[in-house]
């Protein structure tokens, strides 16, 4: 899975196409639940949008920029725009996530 580290890269793979971006840090129980299997979920979304990581805490003005309160929290971006968010309350299990990561490429 891509990690982003950087405002720079952040805003260089978002610019392009469909890209959902999942917000997560170190400590986070329930993103440590999920984490095995975001390949599986870049692997099998690849036609229809690209996937990546970024740590909310090692590039914070982007967490600023996007109000992300709570992890982990899923972003789908359309060239450069917000279009769909998953809140952490409702990414606390595999099939939230899997819910929402179907509705993302739906939406493609």
């Amino acid at each position: 899975m891509l990690e982003l580290k950087s405002n720079e890269e952040f805003q260089q793979f978002i610019a392009q196409g469909r890209a959902v971006v999942e917000f997560y840090t170190g400590w986070c129980p329930d993103c440590k639940r999920i984490e095995p299997y975001l390949d599986d979920w870049a692997q099998q979304y690849e036609d229809a949008f690209r996937m990546a990581r970024a740590n909310a805490e090692l590039i914070p003005e982007v967490s600023d920029q996007f109000e992300v309160r709570g992890i982990p929290s899923f972003l789908v971006f359309e060239n450069g725009v917000l279009v769909n968010r998953l809140f952490s309350r409702d990414a606390k299990t595999k099939q939230q996530v899997s819910e929402f990561l179907e509705q993302a490429y739906v939406i493609a």
